[in-house]
């Protein structure tokens, strides 16, 4: 057959592939499907072995294009080099490159989990929004107009704060894979935030206070998850290295909690020096943390209709293992109706103590150090000094100034600071 635009068209499917040759007798066919798909190939000899190339699918490529291609393959050949070896070096690619499955796995191992201990907020994410339709799909051809797809179809469906934690975990997935050459870009490049955000400055007053400590007591929450709450507003620390805090932590007789590099956000290890309401606090946590190492160890409801089991377990070992993050935050929104407040987190409990400490006279910085900020400047460089003193000073303060609201006391006249007494 003589190839022409007539010719190539009245090629007709059949049960089994095969290729229909050109007259010319040089190789150059076309390979039709049984799908109907036509693709004009190049049948070669090279190094004492049978080759085939792909010269373009029809009708995309032309018939003119395809046979230059095949001209240029030809006198590849003849100097001596394999026209099929760079395309073939291209399938080798395609088929050993990432999926998005294997990338998404790849960054969470070996760098959300070393580096965030919210790594399960940032599998959750992919699980839910990014893996259910890019799982089996290179990542080396997700585009930017992927990405905004993703994006519009989260905010779509009336979730657009989710739309912009899904860009922030997709993002530093990208970057993660353009490191270590996954990826020849990152298709977030230039992407905005799909939603505006407000700051929240919510912070709770005297009376939302009271009423949040006293309505815990009815909270339908594990009792472990109502004292971390409470931990929380008292030393004025992250909900994510509160939940996690274990009793090795402690030094109860200096009364100090040393929260290790690895667990503090800035990755410094942060002294926190506990107050007598914390300390307090710390002797009711213990009976129901039993034998665990962690202050507040997840509760790990027996199975069901398994008798057998239950008493063959190992309580000790049942323990290891503190509360979620998330599940924390989860089962306080599942009872602010219960505890009368209104668009309450627990991360508002930490503002809410730094606001009251800065509103009793204590200096800003000092409040900044108890809540292990990172600093910036030439002058955090050089300053080593700890503030222990005065951090201790600030948290006994801010515990005094709870015990009276929880007492009922009335506020003290406005502008009224408490003094603070310097170190030497």
């Amino acid at each position: 057959m003589k190839f022409t635009d007539r010719s190539i068209g009245s090629l007709k499917p059949q049960e089994q592939r095969y290729i229909s040759w050109d007259d010319n007798g040089k190789g150059f066919g076309v390979r039709v499907s049984p799908q109907g798909k036509k693709t004009f190939v190049y049948m070669y000899r090279f190094d004492g072995r049978n080759r085939m190339m792909s010269l373009g699918e029809y009708p995309d490529t032309k018939l003119v294009d395809a046979n230059e291609a095949h001209a240029k393959a030809q006198a590849q050949r003849k100097k001596g080099i394999d026209p099929g070896a760079e395309q073939g070096e291209q399938k080798q690619s395609d088929r050993s490159a990432f999926t998005m499955k294997e990338l998404a796995e790849e960054y969470i191992e070996k760098w959300a989990k070393a580096r965030k201990r919210s790594w399960k907020e940032d599998q959750r994410v992919l699980d839910k929004d990014v893996l259910p339709g890019w799982k089996y799909r290179k990542a080396k051809n997700i585009h930017r107009r992927d990405v905004i797809g993703l994006l519009d179809e989260i905010v779509n469906r009336g979730a657009p704060i989710q739309a912009n934690r899904t860009l922030a975990v997709v993002r530093k997935m990208f970057n993660f894979a353009l490191s270590r050459d996954i990826v020849p870009f990152s298709p977030c490049a230039g992407i905005s935030l799909p939603s505006p955000e407000n700051q929240r400055d919510r912070v709770l007053n005297d009376a939302e206070i009271k009423q949040l400590w006293n309505k815990l007591d009815e909270a339908k929450m594990h009792n472990n998850s109502k004292l971390a709450i409470k931990f929380i507003l008292v030393t004025g620390q992250r909900a994510g290295e509160v939940v996690s805090a274990e009793w090795s932590e402690f030094d109860r007789k200096a009364r100090w909690w040393a929260i290790p590099g690895e667990k503090a956000k800035n990755g410094l290890l942060h002294r926190v020096p506990l107050s007598p309401l914390a300390e307090e606090l710390l002797k009711k946590i213990k009976p129901h943390s039993g034998n665990s190492l962690y202050l507040f160890p997840s509760p790990l409801s027996p199975k069901k209709n398994d008798s057998k089991r239950k008493s063959f377990a190992k309580p000790e070992k049942r323990l290891d293992k503190p509360i979620d993050e998330s599940a924390l935050g989860h089962a306080f929104r599942n009872n602010l109706a219960t505890l009368g407040l209104e668009n309450v987190k627990p991360h508002d409990l930490r503002r809410t103590a730094a606001s009251h400490m800065t509103g009793a006279g204590i200096s800003r910085l000092v409040v900044s150090k108890i809540l292990n900020h990172v600093e910036k400047g030439v002058t955090a460089v050089y300053d080593r000094y700890g503030y222990d003193t005065e951090k201790r000073h600030a948290l006994d303060i801010w515990a005094k100034k709870l015990e009276e609201v929880l007492a009922g006391k009335e506020e003290p006249e406005c502008g009224k600071v408490v003094p603070i007494k310097q170190a030497k």
